[in-house]
């Protein structure tokens, strides 16, 4: 996986700037959680799918970053969660043991 740390909340711009032309992927990571390192290792193991971007934030040492993406998305914050964005939107999010390469590879078809 190739994981494209947040570290700014600029980012975000660019995040949805480049959702027009493919998508991509939030995931708000907790390094303080077992279930959030369990999704995360999930994924890791998985193949990531072409023309989409997997972009990884470390919420604990970033919350206010974390919190930039709930309120542009308009998402409820959890952790750990991911957040498929498409055209400027977050069209799918998935949180906890609901977090699944399959799952993302199924919104990423449609």
């Amino acid at each position: 996986m190739n994981w494209i740390e947040i570290l700014s909340i600029s980012q975000l711009d660019d995040i949805i700037s480049k959702s027009h032309t493919n998508p991509q992927l939030i995931l708000k990571h907790s390094t303080r959680c077992s279930i959030s390192h369990m999704a995360k290792g999930r994924l890791d193991r998985a193949e990531q799918p072409a023309n989409t971007e997997f972009y990884y934030l470390d919420l604990i040492a970033h919350r206010d970053i974390s919190n930039a993406i709930a309120e542009k998305f308009s998402v409820h914050h959890e952790s750990p969660q991911i957040l498929l964005i498409k055209n400027g939107e977050c069209t799918y999010e998935e949180t906890h043991g609901g977090i699944r390469m399959e799952e993302i590879e199924e919104q990423l078809a449609q």
